[in-house]
């Protein structure tokens, strides 16, 4: 038996034998087509409705996302924390290497008496000596002299630069070379203002920014051009042989040459912690000429002096 379905006015499912389901060909339930419904609670909530099976799958629970902000939370902390520190190390790596760099240019120049570097003078600008006189021994107020690459300038060659920066530590009251201050004379303490030889292209030449010129890494060096240290006063040594002109001639004819770098040089006048210095060895005797009346000195390192045996 057929009983008409009154909502849809589609054959309903008939009643077999046994009491089972029996469906006529083409019946629908909820709009999809089955030849053997199968009438549970997941698939049938009633005659002509589809209802979804669950998929199986879950989410994360509000716990799981909340312990999962948490820890990509400590791990940025620790990130940002960290990232300073190596900017900061990134920062003093370049800076000493660019220090090293320049420190092999002027330490060269120098000891070989150079004279024709006129490239020194876009990166020296200025150069200051804060020398102090001596009297019988004693020292008497410091005075400084200064030169710079303004106008007017001294520093327009690089003569004139390596000529200032072999400056002796010690000269007596005629600028002469001396390897102490027993008497008269004068201790020299020679600073120049660099800005860096090395590093980024667009500071260097022909850059004439003023503002990219001020914020270019720049230091001071300290140019020490000492006599070797060594006993001038000693009229014997243990043997009782008189070794006094030995140590005369030393000192004179070999000298320590100190470059100390300080950095870096801030907008402010001020410097930065960097220290670092580099010395060297040099035979031969120190030349001097005179230049605008200026002392100007150079090292001559195949060319020696014969010092007598005198204080």
């Amino acid at each position: 038996m057929k009983i008409p379905n009154q909502a849809s006015g589609q054959p309903s499912p008939s009643f077999g034998s046994a009491g089972k389901w029996r469906v006529s060909s083409g019946a629908r339930f909820g709009g999809a087509s089955s030849a053997s419904p199968k009438l549970d609670s997941f698939s049938l909530g009633k005659l002509g409705t589809r209802v979804t099976r669950p998929s199986g799958k879950s989410g994360f629970t509000m716990v799981e996302i909340a312990i999962s902000l948490a820890v990509i939370g400590i791990a940025l902390v620790a990130i940002i924390g960290v990232l300073p520190m190596g900017m900061h190390t990134q920062r003093d790596n370049r800076e000493e290497t660019i220090i090293n760099q320049d420190a092999t240019v002027l330490m060269e120049a120098i000891r070989g008496g150079a004279r024709g570097l006129d490239d020194l003078t876009n990166y020296v600008y200025a150069i200051t000596n804060n020398q102090t006189p001596y009297l019988n021994g004693n020292p008497k107020p410091t005075v400084t002299f200064g030169w710079t690459n303004g106008s007017p300038s001294f520093l327009i060659n690089g003569a004139n630069i390596v000529g200032l920066l072999s400056t002796p530590e010690y000269t007596d009251n005629s600028g002469n070379p001396t390897n102490n201050l027993f008497g008269s004379g004068y201790s020299n303490h020679i600073v120049a203002y660099v800005r860096s030889i090395s590093g980024p292209a667009v500071e260097k030449p022909p850059q004439d920014n003023p503002i990219i010129q001020a914020d270019a890494f720049g230091y001071r060096v300290l140019c020490v051009n000492a006599p070797v240290a060594a006993d001038i006063t000693a009229a014997t040594n243990v043997f009782g042989v008189v070794t006094n002109a030995y140590f005369r001639q030393l000192a004179a004819n070999l000298h320590e040459l100190r470059l100390t770098f300080f950095w870096p040089q801030q907008p402010n006048g001020k410097l930065g912690p960097g220290r670092q210095t580099f010395r060297t060895m040099v035979a031969g005797q120190i030349a001097q000429t005179v230049t605008n009346t200026q002392w100007l000195y150079f090292y001559q390192p195949q060319s020696f002096i014969n010092v007598t045996n005198t204080l």
